[in-house]
């Protein structure tokens, strides 16, 4: 078996052989190719596993994107996605040896972090993925829908007026694709765990609502000088308003734009796709039982390739001192690392000394973003720790000011 790289020439039979592992059919671009999630894909980052007689049998690929550390420090991360193995190469290695080659090829790259979003929770850990992010649904009953804050002002022909001073004006997707960008990427870049729309994503509808091109109704929120700050895009269907995703550079932007879905008549229940799990909203609803939690899952899986860069690169909000005992069993490689965290940064320096914590580079990667405790994984009998106080210490130092949170699809 051969492992080797693709080019703009092997994008159909790469779509092709991709869906095949899935048991699907591609379907059709629209005109100029565009429209589609693949329309993005970047073919010199794609891998295919060959069979001796040049059939490909197995896909990788990888996207370029930024990942918002804490801290609010935007850094490079490939986003690895497209992978799959026919069925009838599966169990014979084929995985395992792209996940190995692409490992290799993105650290050539100088590329430190590695992210995915897991279309099966027991397949990436072996890799050295760990779940790092979290989101869920929120459904709320019309009804029942009554925020206990002062209500929006509408006004006769006017945009609705939204208790912060800002209005909230009703937009279709193909009006405002500008906006959408501009306002998501400021949002990006102050939330641990975002991950950067590329301009090339949004000028090719490649993904899904509201990148997509799929018709859909945009809420989008200025501020008091007008300047939009906020959106959430839905669509209404069999009396079900499903919003794909509310961009806020605030909190309260975002009640604002939830009071206005949650207002919307002819509607029988408002479900937000996307919430963060300890988001306010449902605190916010009149009858706190209103808003019905539901497809709580992992979302964004991150892997480190290089442990001293990775923790350096991103901010740290209260100083310490731990010694990390690092396994990647896959790659074969372990390592002891003294991270000190002083003024808001850190040193990771190769040490000796004992080690306060023993975890392997799945659970590392489940704790960088500070989404998941290392006392949670410590209880989970995932983490070893060495000392009394150890889990607090831990615990407190990769703490993010905010939980995680990513939304974009790939």
């Amino acid at each position: 078996m051969e492992i080797r790289s693709t080019t703009d020439k092997d994008l159909d039979v790469f779509v092709d052989t991709l869906h095949a592992a899935f048991g699907r059919f591609p379907e059709t671009p629209a005109e100029g190719g565009g429209g589609v999630w693949w329309a993005a894909l970047e073919m010199d980052r794609n891998l295919f596993a060959m069979t001796a007689d040049g059939r490909p049998v197995g896909t990788a690929g990888a996207y370029s994107f930024e990942l918002t550390l804490p801290g609010d420090i935007p850094v490079p991360a490939a986003g690895v996605t497209a992978v799959g193995v026919l069925p009838s190469h599966r169990r014979r290695g084929v995985l395992s040896a792209m996940m190995r080659h692409q490992l290799t090829e993105l650290r050539a790259r100088g590329e430190f972090l590695s992210v995915l979003l897991a279309s099966e929770a027991l397949i990436y850990r072996r890799f050295g993925y760990g779940p790092a992010t979290y989101t869920q649904r929120l459904t709320v009953p019309r009804h029942q829908g009554a925020l206990a804050l002062p209500r929006v002002r509408t006004t006769a022909g006017a945009p609705a007026t939204a208790s912060d001073g800002g209005t909230v004006e009703v937009l279709r997707r193909a009006e405002c694709g500008e906006i959408l960008e501009e306002v998501y990427d400021r949002y990006r870049r102050a939330q641990p765990g975002a991950l950067s729309r590329p301009h090339r994503w949004w000028a090719l509808g490649a993904g899904q609502p509201p990148v997509s091109s799929a018709p859909r109704h945009v809420a989008v929120h200025r501020d008091a000088c007008g300047v939009p700050d906020g959106y959430a895009g839905y669509a209404v269907d069999a009396g079900t308003l499903t919003v794909d995703e509310t961009i806020a550079t605030d909190d309260a932007v975002f009640t604002a734009l939830a009071r206005f879905v949650l207002e919307h008549d002819l509607v029988t229940q408002v479900v937000f796709q996307h919430v963060p799990p300890e988001h306010p909203l449902r605190w916010q609803l009149a009858d706190l039982r209103a808003g019905e939690v539901s497809g709580v899952t992992d979302w964004l899986w991150v892997r480190l390739l290089d442990v001293p860069r990775a923790l350096t690169a991103r901010g740290w909000s209260m100083d310490g001192e731990l010694v990390l005992d690092v396994d990647d069993p896959f790659l074969g490689e372990h390592g002891r690392y003294l991270l000190t965290a002083r003024d808001g940064k850190a040193d990771c320096v190769p040490t000796d000394r004992e080690p306060d914590l023993s975890l392997d580079m799945s659970d590392l990667g489940s704790v960088y973003l500070g989404g998941t405790a290392p006392s949670t994984l410590i209880r989970a009998g995932h983490i070893r720790a060495h000392r009394p106080g150890a889990a607090t210490l831990a615990d407190a130092l990769f703490r993010a000011e905010r939980p995680p949170h990513c939304l974009h699809w790939f």
